[in-house]
């Protein structure tokens, strides 16, 4: 053991380092899509007249996949290693984006929209920072899983004004394309440069001082997250992670990730105007998810994701008098506040699933984050649902808000735990 420690502090870059930035990358090349249905929507539902609420479904489809698959994910990526995984994902992904160029009924869109990318991007998703954090780094954990976590919102800022414009000049499906293109482009750097543990390049974690204890991973991976969900249940902080989280993708990747364009759309403003500003959001959630992964390693995570809620609800609540056919200061404020916030609450709910659930916390993470998608994937069908009954997205806004109240409440009521739970 002091040889590897020796090799890792005579490096003047540690490996860790450079895993952190081909995950970052994987991530934001699995990001494509999720800057696509917001600013597809449209020019779909016009060539081939289906309704908003089948779209919604597809996208709804997408989302809860992407969060049911992730602790299967995890498992899988203890079992079979984090490299073999993402490189399936991504190449999954890609297909599921190519293949959607070729659709012409409503099945076949649920089929490439919702099955292929939500099985693909659910096998990476924050699961897949949450295990690189973990295995890679002691120290600095807090900001690494921000920087990580900002590497969705770094796809959405290249990808969404680049497929709002493809989609207005050359069409959806070059946009499509230059989606499945981006997932494609990080495979040959995940191959070369990703590493599943420090000891595979002969090396500590970053921060460690001795070799941490080796965990043989053996049986079924689906029995495993299935085990650790049964463990978890029992415990009530996670019952409170759960629901707060699930909130959290209903208010973020759900409702406005989705319909914040074709909301703007309604209200006369132009489709690449509203993309241009859906992308302004992930340049400040770039800065708020890694100011909050500076400020997990601080402050108490429990103040910092009633904060975050707070903050989110007040927004949502004034969103729909912002609304207008032009751009106002008072848009561009609500644009940078959810930027910020949009998913700074990833850092401190990773750190308190560490915290209570110990070697687990990446497993357990895993189901929190499938709640955070079930909550996605809801709040798209339900805000596609209202828009087409009463032509109008208000009462999707306002009901957003008041969960984002109850999700504040839960959050700094979770219980301290003395010791972490580990199985």
């Amino acid at each position: 053991m002091t040889v590897v420690a020796r090799r890792g502090t005579d490096r003047r870059l540690h490996p860790a380092w450079i895993v952190a930035a081909v995950a970052f990358l994987a991530l934001v090349g699995a990001a494509g899509f999720r800057a696509a249905p917001s600013v597809l929507m449209v020019p779909i539902t016009d060539e081939f007249g289906w309704s908003r609420a089948v779209l919604s479904a597809a996208v709804g489809i997408n989302l809860l996949l992407f969060g049911l698959t992730a602790p299967f994910a995890a498992a899988l990526m203890e079992r079979f290693g984090i490299r073999r995984v993402t490189t399936i994902a991504l190449t999954v992904v890609a297909a599921g984006s190519a293949l959607s160029v070729l659709v012409t009924s409503p099945w076949q869109i649920l089929l490439t929209w919702g099955l292929l990318i939500g099985l693909g991007t659910g096998s990476m998703a924050l699961v897949f920072a949450a295990m690189v954090t973990d295995r890679w780094f002691v120290a600095r954990r807090g900001l690494v899983s921000g920087i990580l976590t900002a590497g969705s919102a770094t796809g959405q800022l290249i990808f969404l004004p680049v497929v709002a414009w493809l989609a207005e000049g050359a069409g959806w499906r070059t946009a499509s394309l230059v989606v499945a293109g981006g997932a494609l482009a990080v495979v040959p750097l995940v191959a070369r440069f990703l590493r599943d543990r420090p000891s595979d390049v002969g090396v500590l974690p970053y921060g460690a001082t001795e070799e941490p204890p080796a965990r043989a991973v053996v049986g079924n991976p689906a029995r495993r997250a299935v085990r650790a969900l049964l463990d978890a249940a029992r415990v009530r902080t996670f019952w409170a992670l759960v629901v707060g989280f699930a909130i959290c993708g209903a208010t973020t990747n759900g409702l406005v990730g989705v319909h914040f364009v074709p909301s703007a759309h309604d209200h006369g403003m132009p489709q690449t105007t509203a993309a241009t500003l859906l992308a302004v959001v992930g340049i400040f959630d770039i800065a708020g998810t890694i100011a909050s992964g500076w400020l997990t390693d601080r402050v108490d995570p429990r103040l910092l994701l009633g904060a975050y809620y707070a903050f989110r609800g007040v927004a949502l609540l004034f969103l729909p008098t912002l609304l207008s056919d032009a751009l106002h200061p008072s848009i561009v404020v609500f644009v940078v506040v959810y930027g910020l916030d949009w998913v700074a609450t990833v850092p401190p709910t990773i750190a308190l699933c560490r915290e209570v659930f110990g070697d687990r916390g990446p497993l357990v993470f895993g189901w929190v984050f499938a709640a955070h998608q079930i909550g996605a994937g809801a709040a798209s069908v339900a805000a596609g649902a209202i828009r087409d009954a009463t032509g109008e997205y208000t009462a999707a806004w306002f009901g957003a808000a008041g969960l984002c109240a109850v999700a504040a409440v839960l959050s700094v009521g979770i219980a301290r735990r003395s010791a972490p739970v580990t199985g």
